[in-house]
C-alpha cells in the first residue's frame, strides 16, 4: 500500500496532503528503471569478470584445449614437412644422381593446390575459427601434395633400379677371350699399320692372336643382331650383338658361330671360335665396342674378372703402335 505524504502549511498551521502528478510518477518510475539497469549491467559484467557462468566456463575450456591440440598439431606438420625434406634431399642428390636423372624442379614439388575456392564449402558453413581451419587444411593438403609427388619419384626411382640392373648386366665388361689369352693382345684400339697396303689407319677394335677354334665369349647380355655365315669382306665370319642400351659389339673373322640371329645371350656364353677369315693375316679374334653408334676403346670395357695388374698388361700391349691383323 502506498504511502501517503503529508507536509506542514505555515499560513494554514496545518499538514496538507501532498498531492503528485502524473508526470511526477512517470519521472519516478523511469528514475527508478534506470537505476535498475545500471545495476543489471553492473553486476552482470562483475558476475561474469569475477563468478564465470558454468557455460562461459566450459565454453573457455573448450577453446584452451582447442588451441593446445592446435598447436600440438602444428608442430606435427612441421616435423612431417621436415622430414619429407630430408626425403626429398637424399632423393635429388643421392638416388638420382647415382641413377645419373634429372632432380625434380622445385616448380613441380611446391606446386599449388588451388585457391580459396577449394574449401569454399567450408566458408559457406561459417565456422567459429575458420582462419586457424583453413590454415590447417592448406598446410596438410600441401603435405600431401608433397608425399604424392615423393611416393611417385619413388616409382621412378624403383623402375630406374630394375633398368640399371639390366643395364650392369647388358654392359660389355669381361674379355671376350679367357685370360690365359690376353698376353696375346696383338693390336690396339687407334691408328695401326695396315696390314696389306702398309699405310696408318684408324683401327677400331682390338686384336688377340689365338689358335684357330679359340672360344670366344660375348661379353654381356644381349641379342645376335646379326651374322655373316661366309667368309667374305673385310671382318669374314662374324658375330654382331646388340645389348641395348646403346651397345653394341662385333666378334669378327671367325672360324665358326655357336650362335643364330635373334638368339638371347648372356656374358660369358660361348658364341664362336676363332678363325682367320675374309681380310685377316693370321687366327685372331677382331673386338669392337660400338656406344650410340660410336666405336670405343675395348680396354675401357674389361672392369670385371681381372686383376689391376692383368688389366695393365692388357693397357700396355693395346697401346703398342704396331701392325694390325687384319684389314675393314
Amino acid at each position: 500500500m502506498a504511502r501517503i505524504k503529508y507536509y506542514y502549511d505555515t499560513e494554514s498551521c496545518k499538514y496538507e496532503r501532498v498531492k503528485v502528478s502524473t508526470w511526477d510518477m512517470i519521472l519516478n518510475l523511469l528514475g527508478f528503471f534506470c537505476i535498475a539497469v545500471i545495476l543489471a549491467i553492473g553486476i552482470f559484467f562483475l558476475s561474469n569478470k569475477y563468478f564465470k557462468s558454468p557455460i562461459v566456463a566450459q565454453l573457455e575450456k573448450e577453446n584452451q584445449e582447442l588451441d593446445f591440440y592446435y598447436d600440438l598439431l602444428t608442430k606435427e606438420m612441421d616435423n612431417a614437412n621436415e622430414m619429407l625434406s630430408s626425403l626429398q634431399e637424399r632423393d635429388d642428390n643421392i638416388y638420382r644422381v647415382t641413377f645419373e636423372a634429372e632432380p625434380i624442379p622445385n616448380s613441380i614439388r611446391n606446386a599449388g593446390i588451388g585457391g580459396t575456392n577449394r574449401y569454399k564449402d567450408m566458408l559457406d558453413k561459417g565456422l567459429e575459427r575458420e582462419v586457424l581451419i583453413l590454415e590447417a587444411s592448406e598446410r596438410i593438403e600441401k603435405l600431401k601434395k608433397k608425399m604424392y609427388i615423393q611416393t611417385k619419384s619413388y616409382d621412378e626411382l624403383l623402375d630406374m633400379a630394375k633398368n640399371k640392373g639390366l643395364q650392369l648386366a647388358a654392359t660389355p665388361a669381361i674379355a671376350p677371350v679367357a685370360k690365359k689369352n690376353l698376353k696375346r693382345v696383338a693390336s690396339g684400339f687407334g691408328y695401326r699399320i695396315d696390314p696389306f697396303n702398309k699405310t696408318k689407319t684408324m683401327h677400331y677394335g682390338l686384336d688377340f692372336s689365338a689358335p684357330r677354334g679359340t672360344p670366344i665369349y660375348v661379353t654381356g647380355d644381349g641379342i645376335v643382331k646379326k651374322i655373316q655365315t661366309k667368309d667374305r669382306g673385310g671382318y669374314g665370319k662374324y658375330i654382331f650383338i646388340d645389348h641395348g642400351f646403346g651397345f653394341v659389339t662385333r666378334y669378327a673373322h671367325l672360324y665358326s658361330l655357336n650362335v643364330k640371329k635373334g638368339q638371347k645371350v648372356k656374358r660369358g656364353e660361348l658364341i664362336g671360335q676363332v678363325g682367320n677369315t675374309g681380310r685377316s693375316t693370321a687366327p685372331h679374334l677382331h673386338y669392337e665396342v660400338h656406344k650410340d653408334g660410336k666405336k670405343l676403346n675395348p680396354v675401357n670395357y674389361f672392369s670385371q674378372e681381372l686383376t689391376l695388374e692383368e688389366y695393365e698388361m692388357v693397357l700396355r700391349l693395346a697401346s703398342i703402335e704396331n701392325q694390325a691383323m687384319g684389314s675393314y
